[in-house]
């Protein structure tokens, strides 16, 4: 009687846990979250090693993200590198996500997933 009682705890645990997880949507959540992993792995890729090369082509340097600009401190004498290339590259980056992210929120509300 004891291993029974034991074992109807934990399925009222599990039951109470998997209530837990559908009331706030967690697993939803974990799901997107490692979706959104996942695509903005390949966004990143697409970026660095197309959109990058693809831009390259038409600058001296041949890497939108190796672009700089260096100034020497008059005080010091040491030089300084604006990585501006490296940060065009970012800002890309972030625009295709927000456009992927609005993709999916559309298709989302189309399918009557999302709410206003």
């Amino acid at each position: 009687m004891d291993k029974m009682e034991k074992s109807e705890k934990k399925k009222g645990f599990v039951k109470e846990f998997m209530d837990f997880l559908q009331t706030f949507g967690i697993i939803g959540l974990a799901i997107a979250f490692i979706i959104g992993a996942a695509a903005s792995a390949v966004v990143n890729a697409l970026v660095k090693d197309l959109i990058n090369p693809l831009v390259g082509i038409f600058l001296p340097s041949g890497n939108l993200s190796s672009l700089n600009a260096t100034v020497t401190s008059p005080v010091s004498q040491k030089p300084a590198a604006f990585l501006y290339g490296d940060f065009i590259s970012q800002v890309l980056y972030f625009i295709i996500i927000a456009i992927v992210v609005f993709f999916l929120y559309k298709q989302l509300k189309r399918a009557g997933f999302a709410k206003m």
